[in-house]
């Protein structure tokens, strides 16, 4: 296959293909770029064009830190990518309105690269799966869409993404890169490919289904945990205790975690429990734990709607035609990422009460956010307009509201919900 201690012959023989160049894919391409031949492929010709133009829309990355990089070359065609060797999916991988995954994303991949397959060629999936839905699943795609046996002319890897989008610090360099492959020697091959560019190390691990599990475990018990602090958030409203100083009391101990509450939404802590427990049930067993975390993380944002409503009905504010803004939509701070947002749950449940529902977030697209989410966001919000304000997501343009700005929002008789604890030091109507 391939030789691994000549570096010149590394770099001669590798051409990659990221089929995928979003959120995981862009810093693949721009770091794999910088020593190997590198495509950054996608179907969607609109961030392919914005892409050619040094535009990110994602944000993650400056138009100075894309021009940078000389080499960096995308396309929309299959052509620009049929002499690759090496292919890495890295593709989004939801559930559907059944809670269940949705592999349309990953079959359509695998049967595309698998029609482009040469002998000897190795695909590695960095997608968030169920273990053994690589080599269960895709690489029988490959193998019928190329006419090739997988493990004896081609080959397949899988190393999960670990992208925290917004996050600059833990960025794809910085954490450390797990491992695998469908033979030692792939997994050798693949493992010498990712330190070329992770600094902070590679974690072969045993095969791609240890890799595989890995994934989904990092978030599922990320969920558990936020799970079981949304319920004691819930338990200690009932006791009039507010939450977060109990959670600043118990972090002085040394083991405590330091989980908050909050809805959980995004790519990965909502999804990637439910490709777990999808896999436990097909094998015969029910994941209780899982599950039941799922259920309350994913009720939080219509509990948090239910008491804005008995506030309102305690303050003697009209609930019908009532008007509330909402500030923020994506599903965490300072990034312009609306997947899989829980806040929605919070938009749709006000409108089932007929009240008008203004969304506010000056870091999301306006077009993506209607077409994806069917919630259209409003410039800038209108003072003294509203009768409930929700602080829905932390983000660093809000944190520096002055509370006098916050107020003047609101009518004289209000509500102001503050979901993220924002507003650290000031009396408002409830927290989480």
């Amino acid at each position: 296959m391939f030789k691994l201690n000549n570096k010149k012959s590394i770099k001669k023989n590798h051409k990659l293909a990221i089929i995928g160049v979003g959120y995981v894919g862009l810093p693949l391409v721009i770091e794999f770029s910088k020593i190997y031949n590198v495509v950054g492929f996608d179907l969607n010709k609109d961030r392919i064009r914005d892409l050619k133009n040094s535009i990110d829309k994602n944000l993650e990355f400056t138009a100075e830190q894309l021009n940078k990089i000389p080499n960096l070359r995308f396309s929309h065609s299959q052509k620009d990518i049929k002499d690759c060797n090496i292919y890495i999916i890295s593709i989004p991988t939801p559930i559907d309105n059944f809670k269940k995954p949705d592999l349309t994303n990953l079959k359509k991949s695998s049967e595309l690269i698998g029609s482009l397959l040469k002998n000897q060629d190795i695909v590695i999936y960095e997608s968030t799966v169920y273990p053994g839905l690589t080599e269960e699943f895709c690489a029988p795609l490959l193998e019928k869409a190329s006419g090739l046996i997988f493990n004896k002319n081609f080959f397949c890897g899988y190393s999960p993404e670990r992208i925290n989008p917004g996050d600059k610090k833990h960025t794809l360099v910085n954490v450390k890169k797990i491992t695998s492959g469908s033979t030692p020697k792939t997994a050798e091959i693949v493992d010498q490919l990712y330190k070329k560019i992770v600094i902070a190390g590679t974690f072969k691990a045993k095969s791609i289904k240890v890799a595989e599990a890995a994934k989904v475990i990092e978030n599922t018990q990320r969920d558990v945990n936020i799970a079981l602090i949304n319920e004691l958030a819930i338990i200690f409203r009932k006791l009039n205790i507010d939450t977060n100083s109990v959670l600043d009391a118990a972090s002085t101990k040394w083991n405590f975690l330091p989980f908050k509450p909050g809805l959980v939404g995004g790519h990965c802590i909502g999804v990637d429990p439910y490709y777990l427990s999808y896999k436990a049930q097909e094998i015969g067993y029910n994941p209780e734990m899982i599950l039941a975390g799922r259920r309350l993380n994913d009720s939080m944002g219509y509990y948090i709607r239910d008491e804005i409503i008995k506030l309102l009905i305690k303050k003697r504010i009209d609930i019908f035609k009532s008007n509330v803004l909402i500030m923020g939509i994506t599903f965490k701070e300072n990034c312009p990422d609306i997947r899989n947002s829980r806040v929605t749950d919070l938009v749709k449940g006000f409108e089932e009460y007929d009240m008008n529902v203004d969304v506010y977030d000056p870091w999301v697209d306006k077009d993506t956010t209607w077409n994806e989410l069917g919630i259209r966001v409003i410039d800038k919000p209108i003072k003294r307009k509203y009768d409930v304000l929700v602080l829905a997501v932390a983000h660093e343009e809000f944190k520096n509201l002055p509370f006098q700005y916050i107020k003047s929002l609101v009518k004289k008789k209000n509500i102001i919900f503050d979901i993220k604890n924002i507003l650290v030091n000031q009396k408002v109507d409830g927290r989480l």
